[in-house]
């Protein structure tokens, strides 16, 4: 008997949140708000935090009464903890499916066809089970015939407790009555902006749009809108991928603590940036042809002078170079840049990203596959070696020594579990 087709979804409940708690037991049940680098707006929020209306990404300046009536705990994003402890629960994870896509830091599909077609909620639980107790992050887990409804799953899982944290909609009538009260925005791939547009004729809620006959869709929407109608119907249109795809576009991006007015001030922030973007370039084996520049100042404050400009490039050569990329991004910069301002924003991008074993010939003297010659390969590999074992120690000079643009985060938590000095101490009474 061929089993039925059975993807999970398992999602981290308040990820960054319960990272923070977990070396912090005396949060718990306590609001908690993270930070972004900057610590300039929210980026994640405890369900207490939720339940006060507070917003993913408004700046905290906004909340500042909020925090201080209620006591709202805040944290810096800390990455390295947040990285280390995805990695714990990702490696949990690969015990329970023979198929694994890790779709976000936070969340994982995995293929139980086959696996646990007598109980699958027990199944279900015993995942939950474990990623907690072995690594202490609560998740949910959303069962179903396609990725898309899982993800219908997770939601409800999450979104109603007397579930108990695992649904499975493998039965067609159970989601029919789900979808009937889960609004047509929460379904995964429909936007506010296309959701609006549902709306518009009607289409309300997720089972509304399971309905919306064939002719409508081939005539209003796009076929991604059209493959996730048929996902929603209970065909599988979306296979796991196990392999991450390599990204067709790098951004690194910041917003200042305190504003920046000179030029060498935002050439020194997008070096960094451009050092950081070219690491990620070369970590999946990859070259960029185009780099994009963006700055602006502040967009809260009405009374002062805007200035938002960007200008892109196309390299003569596709590159992972990090010192041919900054020299672009220079360039870039000098174009647009504008005195007189108070820049608050900077970023840069890259773009025409392809592997570098990809035969695309873009100079008449350079050879397919040939982009960057085996010396400037050699330096970079070694750069990024030496960064992977000691953080920033190797950087160029031109991206400052604590320049005043740097912001050291305030609110840090401890390196919990990568840091021999900052190791949970337990004494003994």
């Amino acid at each position: 008997m061929t089993s039925q087709q059975r993807f999970a979804l398992v999602d981290c409940n308040n990820f960054y949140v319960s990272c923070e708690r977990l070396f912090r037991p005396d949060l718990l049940n306590k609001p908690i708000v993270v930070l972004s680098n900057n610590d300039g707006c929210v980026v994640a929020r405890s369900a207490e935090v939720k339940a006060l209306g507070v917003k993913m990404a408004v700046p905290v300046h906004q909340i500042k009464e909020l925090i201080e009536q209620h006591d709202i705990h805040l944290f810096s994003s800390n990455y390295t903890l947040y990285a280390d402890l995805s990695s714990r629960v990702m490696s949990l994870l690969t015990e329970f499916a023979p198929r694994q896509e890790i779709y976000s830091i936070d969340e994982s599909f995995l293929d139980l066809t086959g696996v646990c077609d007598q109980n699958p909620l027990a199944y279900g639980e015993r995942i939950r089970w474990t990623i907690g107790h072995h690594s202490g992050i609560p998740v949910c887990v959303g069962m179903a015939p396609t990725k898309t409804l899982a993800k219908l799953a997770n939601y409800a899982a999450k979104r109603w407790r007397q579930t108990g944290g695992v649904v499975d909609l493998a039965c067609p009538d159970r989601r029919e009555r789900l979808m009937k009260r889960v609004p047509v925005k929460k379904i995964w791939g429909i936007g506010s902006r296309l959701s609006a547009k549902l709306n518009q004729l009607g289409v309300i809620t997720a089972w509304d749009l399971a309905c919306l006959p064939q002719e409508i869709l081939r005539a209003q929407f796009s076929v991604v809108v059209a493959r996730t109608v048929m996902e929603l119907n209970g065909t599988s249109c979306l296979p796991l991928e196990e392999a991450s795809a390599a990204k067709q576009q790098i951004i690194c991006s910041r917003s200042f603590k305190q504003r920046l007015t000179t030029f060498d001030e935002l050439a020194q922030a997008l070096t960094q940036y451009a050092s950081r973007a070219s690491e990620k370039l070369r970590g999946q084996n990859s070259v960029a042809g185009s780099v994009t520049v963006s700055i602006r100042t502040g967009i809260f404050n009405p009374d002062e002078v805007q200035y938002n400009q960007a200008i892109s490039l196309t390299l003569p050569s596709a590159t992972q170079d990090t010192r041919v990329i900054i020299k672009a991004v220079k360039r870039l910069l000098r174009k647009i840049y504008k005195p007189g301002y108070r820049y608050q924003h900077a970023g840069i991008a890259l773009g025409k990203i392809r592997q570098v074993n990809e035969g695309l010939q873009s100079d008449l003297f350079i050879m397919p596959g040939q982009v960057e010659s085996s010396t400037q390969q050699t330096l970079m590999k070694s750069i990024d070696e030496i960064n992977r074992r000691f953080p920033n120690k190797v950087s160029v000079s031109s991206s400052g020594i604590k320049p005043k643009w740097s912001y050291q985060p305030e609110n840090l938590s401890k390196r919990y579990t990568t840091h021999w000095g900052e190791l949970v101490q337990v004494t003994c009474l």
